[in-house]
């Protein structure tokens, strides 16, 4: 399996206006300087009252699938 570090900082107010929607992607830069797009719903389990803030891990297969996310 393969893995993307990230770090994030995304206010609350920003998620829930910008990021809920139906189909929404996050553009970003890994640590390793990739430019990755993801499902910005993966990040809703660690959304809390002040945002998303913090380095995840995302875990995804061969063929880019996403499997996973963790916090780093």
């Amino acid at each position: 399996m393969n893995k993307v570090i990230i770090d994030i900082k995304i206010e609350s107010d920003q998620y829930l206006k910008q990021y809920q929607q139906p189909n929404c992607m996050v553009n970003t830069r890994s640590r390793d300087g990739r430019t990755i797009q993801f499902p910005a719903n993966i990040l809703k389990p660690f959304l809390l009252h002040d945002g998303i803030k913090g380095s995840f891990c995302i875990y995804f297969d061969q063929r880019g699938k996403f499997q996973s996310i963790s916090r780093y």
